[in-house]
């Protein structure tokens, strides 16, 4: 995991060098496949994938309380063992707009849960000279959907 400062600064030779930075980010909470497939996705958008993960104040502000469940250390750890990502920051604002003016990525990848017109950031990236890309699956998996299945979940057996 990397601080913002160490992530510009571990960035800037390999874009020196030409590479093309992506940007995702999210809560990434309890980890789905739904996350994997957009991740995977977004780093087929250019040749670099970082990551931002919501720390937990902005996640708590964003889904409420009770959540995270996971602090933002884990979960940018679980993210950062994927294959395809890169590079993981954690951002403490509710949304990527301070990440995207520091980072100036060349993509900023979100869902499928969004269209291009409607992504909050977009501004920020185009005004950057970056583009907004849609990727991974349909919204078939949430986070919420695994956490109320927990809940519901009886034990064999059990009355």
């Amino acid at each position: 995991m990397h601080s913002r400062a160490g992530l510009l600064e571990a960035l800037a030779p390999l874009r020196a060098a030409g590479r093309k930075v992506a940007l995702a980010n999210g809560i990434f909470d309890i980890l789905h496949v739904g996350h994997l497939r957009y991740l995977a996705a977004a780093r087929g958008e250019a040749d670099i994938l970082v990551v931002g993960v919501n720390g937990d104040g902005s996640a708590r502000a964003l889904k409420g309380e009770g959540r995270p469940l996971n602090p933002a250390s884990e979960r940018a750890e679980m993210v950062a063992g994927f294959a395809c990502v890169d590079f993981v920051t954690v951002f403490e604002e509710e949304s990527a707009v301070e990440l995207i003016r520091a980072l100036r990525p060349d993509v900023h990848c979100k869902g499928t849960d969004y269209t291009v017109e409607s992504v909050p950031e977009r501004r920020e990236v185009e005004e950057s000279g970056g583009r907004v890309a849609i990727v991974g699956d349909p919204k078939d998996h949430s986070t919420r959907d695994v956490i109320r299945r927990l809940r519901t979940a009886r034990t064999p057996g059990a009355p």
